[in-house]
């Protein structure tokens, strides 16, 4: 069997297989997409997804403070 046949001449997803929806954000913490742009992501145009990946470097931040774990059960003595 050749590889070949299974290439695809497509803008490839971004999942990361990490699959866990940031409850404030509503974004997916290991892709940082959108649960619509997930969803919709089969039925996207090669530029529609181009345009997705693009905007996902800056979507990083939104997810940048922690508020679980240690960070939440040790008050802030600053």
């Amino acid at each position: 069997m050749k590889d070949d046949i299974w290439a695809r001449d497509e803008v490839q997803s971004p999942c990361v297989k990490i699959c866990v929806v940031h409850p404030v954000e509503r974004i997916c913490t290991g892709c940082l997409r959108s649960l619509d742009e997930i969803g919709m992501w089969s039925r996207m145009s090669n530029d529609e997804r181009t345009r997705v990946l693009a905007e996902l470097p800056d979507r990083a931040g939104r997810l940048a403070v922690r508020r679980g774990g240690r960070k939440a059960r040790v008050p802030d003595l600053s």
